[in-house]
């Protein structure tokens, strides 16, 4: 056990973050357990999201969430699945959403006038 007050606070910290490490570790697993038993365009984004929440936090290399990720599609890709976001897309027709909207009106600043000494 510590005897220094920094070192006392290092252990808590280490703690906390074991924690909280250790859960995002969980739901990385569960989630790419849960994309190889059913390849779905649902689970591959969960799954996708889960390797970029770990890579952020540190909690996994970044090329070996690249590559998991790189791997997961192509998974899904020989599956058939296709990914959500691209048939998000292709469902939606494009909108020009500029040409709806009318350019605001440019308020003029309102000058006081200057006190009298």
């Amino acid at each position: 056990m510590p005897i220094i007050k920094s070192a006392k606070k290092r252990v808590r910290t280490a703690k906390k973050a074991a924690i909280r490490n250790s859960k995002t570790k969980r739901s990385l697993r569960e989630a790419l357990k849960a994309f190889s038993a059913k390849p779905t365009a649902q689970s591959l984004g969960s799954a996708q999201s889960a390797l970029d929440t770990a890579a952020k936090k540190g909690i996994i290399h970044k090329n070996k969430a690249a590559r998991l990720k790189k791997q997961a599609a192509a998974k899904a890709k020989s599956a058939g699945v296709k990914p959500a976001k691209a048939a998000a897309k292709k469902a939606a027709p494009a909108k020009n959403s500029a040409a709806a909207k009318k350019p605001a009106a440019k308020k003029t600043a309102v000058k006081k006038p200057a006190a009298k000494k």
